[in-house]
Formats: structure tokens, sequence, C-alpha cells
């Protein structure tokens, strides 16, 4: 089964709310990405993103911290994609020391989870 993944550092523009939050909806756009590339790895081509099933936010994320957003096909019909996607928090900054400390977390945190099912058009299928 093959697994994406995504890594980046949340930029102080992204935070949405006081002391530097950031909205869920952040990292739906994360998963949007990984369902991306996950299609063109098995379709050769972007498909469509169909519906989230179910998504769950289980922590907060704020301004600074890295997520690793990763997800990976469950199942496939002809032209349909059943993905699960999970986002971790795997550094997070340490104002409480200085503005520019952070550190790595010694256990990620699971920050976010979902599901859904993509679209990939039998006639834009190039792949397997």
């Amino acid at each position: 089964m093959t697994e994406v993944v995504i890594r980046l550092r949340i930029g102080a523009e992204n935070a949405h709310y006081g002391g530097g939050l950031v909205d869920g909806a952040y990292l739906i756009k994360l998963f949007g990405d990984v369902a991306t590339e996950l299609l063109i790895r098995r379709d050769g081509d972007e498909g469509l993103f169909r519906a989230y099933h179910n998504i769950e936010f289980l922590a907060p994320v704020y301004a600074g911290d890295f997520i690793e957003a990763k997800g990976w096909i469950t199942s496939e019909g002809n032209t349909s994609r059943k993905m699960s996607f999970e986002a971790w928090k795997i550094i997070a900054p340490r104002p409480d020391i200085s503005d520019s400390a952070a550190e790595v977390l010694e256990q990620p945190v699971l920050v976010c989870r979902a599901s859904g099912t993509c679209v990939t058009p039998q006639n834009k299928q190039r792949l397997g």
C-alpha cells in the first residue's frame, strides 16, 4: 500500500485565531494535497475529491508547529478510491524558552484524522 507524506511548518500567516491557533480547515487542505498525490501516483491524474466521511480534530495546531500529513488508499472501485488520512504534530515551538526555540516531540501528537472518497473518471486513468 502506497503512503504519501507531506511535512511542513505552519507559518504565522496560517494562524486564524488568538494565540496563534490554526483553523482545522488548513489540515483538510493538506489532506486534499495528499489525496491529489495519491491519485497521481495511482491513476496518473489528479482526480476529484468526492466526499469526506469522517473528520476528527484531536489536538490544537499552532503557528510554528511542524505537521506531517499522511494518507493512503484503503480500497478501490472502478473509479473510486477510499482513503484515510492522519496529521501528526512532530515539532513544536517553545516560546517559554525563547522566541526561536523549538523541539522535536519525543512522542508525535495525532492532531487530526479523516477518511474520504476520491474519484478518477475512467477516461482519465492512465496507469495500473
